[in-house]
């Protein structure tokens, strides 16, 4: 029988149970204070002592404190976050194919629409498509992002780690050089979902951090790293999509992805990677020439309320359900048997089953929008959106220009500039500022983040990977290169060594549980 009970603590109100399953709350849209005295703390604790002891029990299911569940579903509907009308215009946008002109495809490109990469099983989804990302150590052992030539040698790709797989012309086809030792690939992530995950507050994330690195005695603490978002959503947050953390705001995201894997130019990503073979640029707004195109590529649309492609881009993301279970075997015995075993063993320390969220950051966006949809309620994604080091990390950093833009990387470093110069230099030992004890401190707020620092020292880890809508993949782990779920598992090493331990000792019939369990996922 499931026994738990909601215990408000450290700012966040808890779930306990007998097998220390922890869900997160953020308290900003629940309506619930922060602060609480210490004797009410105390007097909190005793009552989830008594109700593990069986003296007081309410399932998850029944909790009266737990705000409702996500919309969850694949059935192409919005979560409430868009009107009908507004999703459906949103949903042209990400499924458009973009052309060389008007569009400004390319010249160098992966896909040429959003659904390309994102449409297992709606769009929005996952695939089996990746991307391949490279780059080398230096004489110094730190990573340097590739350069790659083109045009016969008379051009040099540079500040980025993606290498495309395609391109408008046969002479700026990118290819590897020996140089670039450090290789991999990655897939397509799954983006349903994704605007709940947007709302969760930064202090929900850092809960989540510090009672995994508590329960664990230290063997398990997930990396956050605050990234830039767009001045029209506040200040920098912590990062939660993209396997390596790099983006806080699904617009950021969006404009990424709209320049590097489309070759597209918008407000954010403003800089073509490369001009060769482009078409001509024409300065005729609106531009009703299609053998030509504008320069940044995607300009707002002052017929519709001054919305760029990226608007819609962000706003369909927001709108999308999150993955549902698969309701014809969640209630099988050996499925619910393989849930607590999952939980026992540790694998729920870093794929965190329960997170109810916050705010929403989503900025002003046209019309038919209703942000507070995706607010204060519960979602089961299975991940604490946190980076990890779980031995399968591909060694790449994250390219800074590449992903944030360098308007926007310089600005965020000359704040780190002035930050830093208003504390007093400390003198002494050096400190390893990738150390765990060192990166805990700037999750904390005690020093100073340091884009370029604090990614470098990620350049190992991976983000828990969320097993919301797991079933739906053919190929698994950042690279793809798992196709089941026990191999998946046995690759973990590193943080969650001793937790796969754990499952190779489990006797096989309860393996095959738990692998069952997270084919119901």
């Amino acid at each position: 029988m499931d026994r738990s009970i909601a215990i408000f603590q450290n700012g966040r109100e808890e779930f306990v149970d007998a097998s220390k399953q922890y869900q997160y709350f953020d308290l900003k849209t629940s309506g619930r204070e922060t602060e609480c005295s210490m004797k009410s703390t105390k007097l909190l604790f005793l009552i989830a002592v008594a109700a593990l002891l069986g003296l007081a029990a309410h399932s998850r299911s029944q909790a009266p404190s737990q705000p409702p569940d996500a919309l969850t579903g694949f059935d192409d509907q919005s979560n409430g976050f868009s009107d009908s009308d507004r999703r459906q215009a949103d949903q042209k946008f990400f499924e458009e194919i973009e052309h060389i002109a008007p569009d400004g495809l390319g010249p160098l490109y992966n896909a040429q629409s959003c659904r390309e990469c994102h449409q297992t099983p709606v769009s929005g989804a996952t695939s089996q498509v990746t991307e391949l990302r490279v780059g080398h150590l230096d004489a110094h052992g730190l990573f340097q992002n590739p350069e790659i030539l083109i045009n016969h040698g008379s051009e040099v790709i540079k500040d980025r780690t993606l290498v495309n797989d395609r391109a408008i012309c046969s002479e700026i086809q990118e290819h590897v050089p020996d140089t670039e030792t450090v290789r991999t690939t990655r897939l397509a992530t799954n983006i349903l979902g994704d605007g709940y995950v947007e709302s969760i507050s930064d202090e929900t994330l850092l809960n989540i951090r510090k009672q995994q690195c508590r329960v664990s005695h230290g063997k398990i603490c997930g990396q956050a790293v605050k990234v830039p978002v767009p001045a029209t959503e506040g200040k920098d947050r912590i990062g939660r999509f993209g396997w390596k953390d790099q983006h806080a705001s699904l617009l950021a995201f969006a404009a990424d992805a709209y320049l590097n894997e489309m070759g597209i130019t918008n407000s954010i990503q403003k800089d073509e990677v490369t001009t060769t073979c482009s078409p001509p640029v024409t300065t005729t707004i609106p531009n009703n020439d299609p053998s030509k195109i504008t320069e940044p590529n995607s300009l707002p649309d002052p017929t519709d309320s001054n919305l760029e492609d990226i608007d819609h881009f962000a706003s369909f993301m927001r709108s999308l359900k999150a993955p549902s279970r698969d309701q014809n075997t969640a209630a099988a015995s050996d499925v619910k048997h393989g849930a607590e075993l999952f939980t026992k063993i540790g694998c729920a320390t870093c794929h965190v089953e329960t997170i109810v969220t916050g705010k929403s950051p989503a900025g002003p966006a046209g019309p038919g929008l209703h942000p507070d949809a995706l607010e204060n309620r519960t979602i089961h994604p299975y991940s604490d959106f946190l980076l990890h080091d779980v031995g399968t990390g591909d060694g790449i950093a994250v390219a800074l220009v590449e992903h944030f833009g360098r308007e926007r990387l310089e600005k965020r470093l000359r704040e780190e500039t002035s930050a830093a110069s208003e504390v007093k230099e400390s003198f002494g030992k050096s400190e390893d500022e990738c150390s765990e004890s060192y990166q805990t401190a700037v999750a904390e707020g005690e020093k100073h983040p340091k884009l370029l620092r604090d990614t470098l020292c990620a350049r190992n880890k991976i983000r828990t990977a969320p097993l919301w809508g797991l079933r739906l993949r053919s190929r698994l782990m950042h690279d793809g290169n798992s196709v089941g779920f026990d191999d998946a598992i046995r690759r973990h090493k590193g943080e969650s060594a001793h937790i796969t331990e754990r499952f190779l000792k489990l006797k096989p019939s309860d393996q095959k549980g738990l692998l069952a369990f997270l084919q119901s996922l």
